[in-house]
């Protein structure tokens, strides 16, 4: 299974240039199965979707979860999850998270997969406490394989997302951030043993260059009784 992560930095571009139509062809672009995303949403009042729901309905083979609270959102916090039209969905979650900023993180269990998406705080000391929180929201939930991926707003390579090092393992594909000049590995997926990392990689291209200012991240899973 292929799973992507795009912050859409609210479908404003590095062109400065709002539109939500060369988002739609990046995402298309990833071949993915389950793609998280964050600050899907804008910012204030009641969180209009910047990356409207009827454009991706209309124009991708994805269904936009509904985490929203605000029915003029698509996402919760910023964060959506979209799925395949043909997936099987048992359950989507809402993850409400600790810090000085509001944020949140939202889930999808899929047959034998659960999917995290996630957009961190801007202090090491909330993230840390933020990724506490999501191990304590998935302990009360069944076990299955878990993937945590997304903006993970961690700037070091070594340090900082300790709270997840016992349980999961962390990949970072390659510097996704500023998409006009990438020199940070902000965005990563982690995993749970049961899941092998086949390939990953980080999508830069004219388009994706142009679309937000982070680049989309991607990750081929298996599970690991199937990696030989």
């Amino acid at each position: 299974m292929r799973l992507a992560s795009y912050n859409l930095r609210k479908c404003k571009g590095t062109d400065g240039q709002r539109a939500p139509g060369r988002v739609i062809d990046v995402i298309n672009s990833l071949e993915a199965d389950v793609v998280a995303l964050q600050e899907a949403d804008l910012r204030l009042g009641p969180r209009p979707a910047a990356l409207p729901g009827r454009m991706i309905e209309a124009h991708t083979d994805f269904t936009a979860l509904p985490v929203n609270t605000s029915p003029v959102s698509v996402g919760w916090h910023g964060n959506a999850i979209l799925v395949r039209k043909s997936a099987t969905v048992e359950a989507s979650y809402r993850f409400d998270l600790p810090g000085l900023e509001p944020r949140g993180a939202v889930a999808v269990d899929l047959p034998h997969l659960r999917v995290v998406g996630v957009h961190l705080g801007l202090l090491r000391a909330s993230r840390q406490k933020q990724l506490h929180a999501i191990r304590q929201h998935l302990a009360g939930l069944d076990d299955r394989p878990t993937v945590i991926l997304g903006d993970f707003n961690e700037w070091s390579r070594r340090q900082g997302l300790d709270p997840l090092k016992d349980a999961f393992d962390i990949h970072a594909p390659g510097r996704s951030f500023h998409a006009s000049r990438p020199i940070a590995a902000l965005d990563r997926i982690a995993f749970t043993q049961a899941l092998a990392l086949r390939d990953a990689g980080v999508v830069e291209t004219e388009l994706s260059r142009r679309a937000s200012d982070h680049l989309p991240i991607w990750a081929d899973l298996l599970l690991a009784k199937q990696s030989n």
